[in-house]
């Protein structure tokens, strides 16, 4: 389905530890192995079908009010950062290790997904 915009993603940092796309009502995800201090699959699932939908209609419509829109969010948890890029039929999740720089994975999501080189 999706699996080549997730290797794509996996590839552009040692630090990406795991990308999800939900499109049009599907949802695939790959992770990297090994990684410490991983959330369950199970709860990322619940993750990308309720939480991240959710945080992105609230925060859309609050963008559009007077900010200008919406063009990501960025959540940190203590073991990571997740970066969710809207998209018009879904979205895309990266969870970023927490020593990385989130905004620049997140720029680099944002060209893998456009289509365009980073």
């Amino acid at each position: 389905m999706h699996f080549g915009l997730n290797l794509g993603i996996l590839h552009i940092s040692d630090n990406v530890r795991y990308v999800a796309v939900y499109k049009n009502g599907q949802l695939e995800s790959k992770s990297r192995s090994a990684t410490l201090d991983a959330s369950s699959s199970e709860s990322d699932r619940y993750e990308e079908l309720l939480v991240n939908p959710t945080l992105l209609k609230l925060a859309s419509q609050r963008g559009n009010i007077d900010c200008g829109g919406l063009d990501y969010i960025l959540i940190r948890y203590g073991n990571f950062f997740q970066f969710v890029l809207p998209q018009s039929w879904g979205h895309v999740s990266v969870c970023i290790e927490a020593n990385a720089d989130p905004i620049q994975i997140g720029d680099q999501v944002k060209s893998v997904v456009n289509g365009t080189s980073f």
